[in-house]
Parts: C-alpha cells; structure tokens; sequence
C-alpha cells in the first residue's frame, strides 16, 4: 500500500463521559433480536433472493426464534412490495413474529410503506434519515434544522396513516443513520423529537436505533456513545434503545456487546455476518457467546449445520470454514498438543458437570455437531489426536508408549504423503502395521490343555509359508505360547502385556478383546504386537505373533 500522510486520518474523538459505566457490567439476559437478514443483507447479495428463497429463509427465522425480522423495504421495488403482500395474504407470519418494513422519512415512500402492511396484525415502520455531518453538509445539503424537521414531519405522517389503518399495530423505529459520526447532542435532539412528536409512553414505546451504519472507531467509543445516549434521552423509559453495529473494522460483535452492557435493549444483525461492505454483526455468533456464559440467548441454533445450508442456499455465500461456531472446521484439532488435551477433556468431563474441555468453548453437541471431526490427522498432529480417532472410531485404547509408536507410523506417512489423513486411513495404517504384520509366522489355531499342573499348548502357525505343529508349556496361555514359538527358533522376550474390550462406534452390541504385547529380542529393540479376537486368548497369541513378525530378526532356527 502507498504511504499514507499520517495526518490523513483522524481518531474518532472519544466520548466525554468521565464516569462510564458499562466496564462494569455483564449481559445476563438476552436482548430483543431482530434479523435483518431479508432486508440489509439481501441487498447486500451480487444476485438478491427470489421470492421462493426470501421464504425459506423468513421460516427459517421463525423456526431459530426470532420475533421481530425485517422483511422488506417495499417501497424500492415491486419484488420487495409484492414479497410483504405475499407473507400477509398467504397467512405466513406466526401470531408471535412482528414483521418490520424500511422506508426513508420521505412521504411517497412512508405512503407505499403502508399500502404494503394492509392485513398485517402488527408491523414495525422503521424510518430513518442521514444526520451526521458529512452528510448534511456534502449529500443533502441540509441544516440541522431542516433534519429535525424531515424526521418529525415523517413521523407525524405516520400518525396519520396508522390512525387510518386501525386493523394493524404499528410500532415506530427511528434511525439516526451514520449515528456513530454524528455529534452526540444532535444525535439527542433529533431522537428526543421524534419521541415527542409519536408521543411515546412506556405502553406505546419508540425503537431508537442507534447504528453504527459505518465502524469509525473502537468499540469501547461506540458503548460510550450508547451510555451516554441511555443516560441523556428524554422519556427514557418510553424507548427501546437498539444497537446495528456493521463490521467495518471486524469488530461488530464486541461492538454489540459492549453497547448492550452499555444500556441497549436490542440487536439488529444478520445470520453470519451478512451485508453491505463487511456486513453486519453477526447474530449466530452473538447469541452463541451469551449461551457459552450460561446465558439463554432466546434462540435456538441446535442444528446449526441445517441454518448453515438454508444460508448458504439463499444467500449463494459461503460460511468460511473457521467461522465461529458454525464452520466445519470449528471443532476441528490438527495441532498435536491440541489433540492430546481435547482427548483428556473428553476423558476427565462428566456429563452434569459444568463444560471444561481444552480448546472447545462450546459443546459441539449443544449445536447439533458431532464429535466425529473433532479431532483430525495431518503432519502436524501427534499421539493424542491419532489415539483419539482409534478409541472414538475404532474402540481402541492403546497404552501410551504404542501411542508413541504407532504416532510415528503415522507421521512418516503424513510427511511422505502430505495432506490430512482420514480416520479410515489411520486404520488401515495400525491394520497393516500390527494385524497384517509380516508374512514370516501365520497363526492358524491352538489348543490349550494342562500338563503336570501347568498351562499347554498346541499351536499351529505357518512359518514363511511351512506348516508346523509347535508345543510349549508355562504358567499361562501366553507363557506357554512364547515357549512353543522359541522352540520353532523364534527368539523374543515379553516385556508388558495388556488386554482391552474393544466396541468401535455405533456397534452395541459385538465386542471384541484387542491384546497388546510389548516384545524384545536381543540387539533389536522393542516394538509392539496387536491381536483382536473375539477371545482373548486368541486375542493374546494374535498379538505375540504380530510382536515375532514385527521384530528385525534373522529367520529362524531349524528344529528337529
């Protein structure tokens, strides 16, 4: 980027208000929602939603929960006008939904505004006009004056006309647009006449809504100017004060939430952020944040992969895959150190206790996901993520020092191969290194019996493809298997033993037994072996014959 001269830009100058107090205070309850998602962020779409998407996207709203959307500014275009008519004759609006319709306080347009809400039980007009200085010196040329007068003369019209409609309820929205580059004491009066000319009472409130329309400045600047706004309005108590932070400088959601610790009582946004530039603050993310504080954000986001595909499909815009909450790759570890720690959570957290795994927020239950991708394998992963994917997916708990083995089989092949490796890879990885080890030594069957008080055994294994009949005797199955394979030349030592039940996922009912039997040989190290049976002795003489065949050892002995 070019150098730019350092006095080009300005600070927003900061609030004189000596005594905030919004620092000091925390969100516990939900604010009143409302989606512009049908309205802001469809005129923000490079291709607007068709009437067909315009009403899969208004159910879907209504189902997550909201009360109040804005479906429309109808009198921009017929599309718009005709959507408004469709949603009130076909009997689409819950009893409990309040539609809310946008027009600029200009007479034609709050006239065709209400020709479109005909037939509405309840409807929420929501004018507004320019106030800040840019643009009452350089767009309208307006004094202040004249845009005090363009508000009040919208809403007394409003008046009129909702006099004229007795049939549907109108409640009054008011924005100061570009409020947050407004000077704060006209910002005041131009609300505190609007109220007055509506004639608000705390039974017949007005929606102040205070927009950040563009980000100028930090969002510790935009919660001062909403507190000194809620500590300066006149009839204070007849208004709602509503906040519609855009993302300019990417930092709408603390906007937001620092304006309703700030004195707000409601948020305008978008599902996802949508809308005009950077778009508005994002209401999935902000409700979301009040549930992981243990605040009912009102909302229901329980299927959030399904409000994801409804947007995605209306909108024809893509929800970033680190997205907040939402993203497919949210709940996802690659990191090794992650993995080990989510895997540990997930061991130690109770299901009544409060939430406490490493690096999850949120539950990915709480919003339909599952646990499935949770934890994912790439070059950059270690041993508690793979031993993760091999308890979660396959039923397979693995002592620690095999986890350390077998992370290193895995690395080699990430390196080598490069990319993520799915969990049906890893498994096909420990099947090759452990079950299907080596072609030296096959088992084929055994039978055990005593023996002048001992454990015996018949085993019958192939050795590099030649049948043989081996006997050993010990002081149990596995001693008396290891004497059988050293009496066939097969030199190896035991050196831990362990077994395992083993139901991988979504089977209930058919668990198997997987033995690991860490072996030695002389001047070849150790290495692990692995037998799965459904009995564990079986179990057992598998994992001593895949420890042999994993061994580095010369072939074995002639016997007589």
């Amino acid at each position: 980027m070019a150098q730019v001269h350092n006095d080009k830009y300005k600070p927003f100058p900061q609030v004189k208000l000596t005594d905030r107090q919004w620092p000091g205070k925390t969100i516990d309850k939900a604010p009143i929602w409302m989606s512009t998602d049908l309205r802001d962020g469809n005129q923000a779409l490079f291709e607007p939603m068709n009437q067909q998407k315009k009403m899969e996207m208004f159910e879907t709203l209504c189902r997550i929960g909201f009360k109040e959307i804005e479906i429309a500014f109808p009198s921009a275009s017929e599309t718009e006008f005709n959507f408004v008519r469709g949603l009130i004759e076909g009997g689409h609006i819950p009893d409990d939904v309040t539609i809310e319709v946008l027009t600029q306080a200009r007479e034609h347009l709050i006239r065709r505004t209400f020709e479109s809400l005909r037939g509405a039980r309840r409807a929420i007009i929501h004018i507004y006009n320019a106030t800040c200085p840019a643009f009452r010196d350089f767009v309208f040329g307006m004094s202040k004056a004249e845009v005090i007068k363009m508000a009040v003369d919208a809403v007394h019209l409003i008046r009129q006309l909702a006099a004229e409609m007795p049939e549907t309820e109108i409640v009054l929205e008011y924005s100061p647009e570009l409020f947050t580059a407004t000077e704060l004491e006209f910002a005041k009066e131009v609300c505190d006449a609007v109220t007055a000319a509506w004639g608000a009472t705390p039974q017949r409130k007005v929606i102040l809504n205070l927009p950040a329309t563009v980000e100028v400045a930090t969002p510790n600047v935009y919660a001062d100017q909403i507190e000194w706004m809620h500590r300066h309005l006149a009839r204070r108590d007849s208004v709602l004060i509503s906040v519609h932070p855009h993302n300019d400088r990417g930092t709408a959601i603390a906007a937001a939430e620092l304006g309703l610790m700030a004195g707000a009582d409601r948020v305008e946004g978008c599902l996802f952020g949508n809308g005009e530039r950077t778009g508005n603050v994002d209401l999935v993310t902000l409700a979301l944040n009040l549930h992981t504080q243990g605040v009912d954000p009102q909302l229901d986001f329980s299927d959030i992969n399904n409000v994801a595909r409804v947007y995605e499909h209306c909108t024809q815009l893509p929800i970033h895959p680190r997205h907040p909450y939402a993203g497919d790759l949210v709940f996802t570890a690659f990191s090794g150190s992650h993995q080990d720690a989510i895997k540990k959570g997930f061991a130690a957290q109770k299901a009544d206790a409060t939430w406490a795994v490493p690096y999850l927020p949120i539950d990915p239950a709480d919003v339909g996901r599952s646990y499935d991708s949770i934890i994912r394998v790439n070059s950059q992963s270690g041993k508690g993520g793979i031993s993760y994917i091999m308890e979660h997916d396959y039923g397979i708990v693995m002592p620690r020092r095999l986890q350390v083995e077998f992370s290193g089989v895995v690395q080699r092949h990430a390196d080598s191969h490069g990319g993520e490796i799915s969990g049906e890879e890893i498994w096909q990885l420990f099947a090759d290194t452990y079950l299907n080890a080596g072609a030296q030594v096959r088992y084929r069957e055994h039978h055990l019996f005593e023996e002048g008080g001992q454990q015996a055994i018949r085993l019958g294994v192939d050795i590099n493809g030649v049948a043989h009949n081996l006997n050993g005797v010990g002081n149990g199955p596995i001693n008396a298997a290891m004497h059988a394979l050293t009496s066939a030349g097969l030199q190896a030592q035991v050196r831990s033993y362990e077994e395992r039940s083993m139901v991988p996922a979504g089977d209930d009912g058919n668990a198997s037994a997987v033995a690991f039997i860490e072996m030695a040989a002389s001047g070849c190290g150790e290495c692990y072996g692995v037998g799965i049976d459904s009995n564990i002795v079986t179990a057992s003489i598998k994992a001593l014959v895949s420890g042999i065949n994993r061994l580095p050892q010369s072939a074995p002995q002639k016997t007589a």
